[in-house]
């Protein structure tokens, strides 16, 4: 926003009633919702223009949360992705929907994935002490994903259920290690 902008509306809280409501700010609203329109129309042409190249419904998402150290995480998922130019790639493997809880009182990371239209034959899992991979695959229905971690997993304790196209991991999160402290005798 520029500076007169600014003053636009500096001045229109000062006098509401001799404001022009016909000003840039509302002309500057249009501008976004404008782009953001053609933007669309242009996804949906390519993706019209193209059905050969796109099975099945179009999907894309993403998720915002705020992470322990307080800063935003976002994750996308879906079959599509958007590209600077507004078009869309399909892509053979959809990142499936995944929620990240931590449990502090059973001290325990647990992971929800939304991945319909697999078995649990088809899910395979792995685990680091840093991050956990999910994939699966049946049919056209590929999914992939990788979820950090900032805390150490305990690979040993992971418990897995899948159901009604919900995958659920519950991994037990190791224990920080306690500084050893040596005591210096003052001489």
């Amino acid at each position: 926003m520029d500076i007169t902008l600014d003053k636009e509306i500096l001045h229109m809280w000062r006098d509401p009633w001799n404001y022009n409501f016909g000003s840039r700010i509302f002309e500057e609203m249009d501008k976004e919702f404008a782009e953001a329109e053609e933007m669309l129309n242009r996804v949906f042409r390519t993706a019209h223009e193209r059905p050969e190249s796109v099975n099945g419904p179009y999907f894309y998402g993403y998720q915002i949360t705020v992470g322990p150290d307080g800063k935003p995480h976002v994750r996308e998922f879906g079959n599509v992705k958007p590209t600077a130019k507004g078009l869309v790639e399909q892509s053979g493997l959809r990142e499936p929907l995944v929620d990240t809880t931590v449990d502090e009182k059973e001290n325990r990371l647990i992971i929800t994935a939304e991945m319909p239209g697999v078995t649990k034959q088809d899910i395979k899992v792995s685990i680091t002490e840093n991050s956990v991979t999910i994939h699966a695959e049946k049919g056209d229905k590929k999914y992939h994903t990788e979820i950090p971690s900032n805390t150490e997993l305990d690979d040993k304790s992971a418990k897995a259920t899948y159901a009604n196209g919900i995958l659920e991991l519950k991994i037990k999160m190791k224990e920080p290690a306690k500084p050893k402290a040596t005591e210096v005798k003052v001489e």
